[in-house]
């Protein structure tokens, strides 16, 4: 994700944090002075925050902990001021694989506010709840409180929560997926227009998380329908096959002919026969400004690509492509470059057969 900075690597995980949770930081502790006026003030309105954000962590590590036992890598966990996000790999496609890993993240939040509640009965010092505030009283039992809360949002039956998940999971237990997926988006939009009605008569916050759950309620069926688009065929029969490559000793200066002379953005750069990088437009344009036209390729390629092989399956390509930082994969077979998959190309390849069939394209939906 673009402004966010690796921040550590936990259990094989890298976690990053984003430049706008810089901001949230600054505006709890400015709020906290304007209350208070005091140094103490700030500095325990910060450590709040980051204790929270410490019980979102490890709420996102429930998820991608529960979905490793099942096979899934996490890419990564990016700390944003709404939450957390933990970019899975794929979701599981077994419902009740989907049910334990959408509860795990609110399990991890239910066990938190436990031995918080357990420190404070041994210490006792529970407070009457109406006495606390967001900056006062005792900070142990509004933590608890927070994770609590955390606990009852997140199942919140509609996408992007947790939710969401749990609801399509049950109901895949006697749906089709994409059926199932289709009647939680739905009650998700529902919930949607329920906040958003009475958020504008009492709470405009209530306005913003509707449109948050609206949003990820059509993202989400919307990704789910690609993919059983695309199911079942395989990548070779919509790869781009007529291509340009360069090699890592190219210059700057050759890309960008190959990009003048013809459609094509990325370019798989190839050496001895092998592929060894990817060479992006914005890679290339930002180079340029920064080295100019003379700079070889093999300063500025990404060698970190994600290859296919021909005969995976379009609705797998689709999925990597959503998820990785990359906008072209290049497709293998036995080692060798055959070509090349976009979402632009996949969307083409949908319309095409769409027309084909006289039905509808689903849209191509990237995170």
């Amino acid at each position: 994700m673009k402004w966010s900075w690796k921040i550590g690597r936990v259990a094989g995980i890298d976690l990053y944090m984003h430049a706008t949770f810089l901001l949230l930081i600054a505006f709890v502790g400015f709020s906290h002075w304007l209350e208070e006026q005091t140094i103490a003030a700030v500095l325990s309105g910060i450590a709040f925050i980051l204790a929270l954000f410490v019980c979102v962590v490890l709420h996102e590590y429930g998820h991608a902990l529960t979905a490793r036992r099942f096979g899934i890598t996490t890419r990564d966990i990016t700390l944003l001021p709404i939450g957390g996000v933990a970019r899975l790999e794929r979701m599981p496609e077994d419902p009740k694989q989907e049910l334990f890993v959408a509860l795990a993240g609110p399990a991890v939040n239910v066990v938190i506010a436990a031995l918080l509640f357990g420190i404070l009965v041994m210490t006792n010092t529970i407070e009457a709840i109406d006495g606390l505030t967001v900056t006062r009283g005792s900070f142990i039992e509004r933590l608890m409180i927070v994770n609590v809360s955390l606990v009852v949002f997140n199942l919140i039956p509609a996408f992007p929560m947790d939710g969401g998940r749990v609801l399509r999971a049950l109901l895949a237990m006697r749906l089709d997926y994409t059926q199932a997926t289709q009647w939680a988006a739905t009650l998700g939009q529902g919930i949607a227009l329920i906040f958003g009605f009475i958020g504008f008569f009492t709470n405009p916050f209530l306005v913003f998380i509707a449109l948050f759950v609206w949003i990820g309620a059509a993202q989400e069926a919307g990704m789910v329908q690609l993919k059983s688009s695309l199911g079942g065929i395989p990548v070779y029969r919509a790869m781009i096959t007529d291509f340009r490559t360069l090699s890592p000793r190219n210059s700057l200066a050759d890309a960008v002919e190959l990009i003048l002379s013809g459609a094509q953005q990325d370019f798989p750069v190839v050496d001895n026969g092998q592929v060894v990088g990817i060479l992006q437009r914005n890679d290339l344009i930002a180079a340029l400004q920064k080295s100019g036209e003379s700079a070889l390729v093999e300063q500025v390629m990404r060698r970190d690509f994600e290859p296919i092989d021909g005969a995976a399956m379009l609705d797998t390509a689709s999925v990597r492509l959503q998820t990785c930082s990359c906008s072209t994969m290049p497709v293998v077979q036995r080692g060798q470059l055959v070509g090349l998959v976009t979402m632009e190309n996949l969307g083409e390849f949908l319309m095409i057969r769409a027309a084909l069939s006289g039905k509808r394209s689903p849209a191509l939906v990237r995170s």
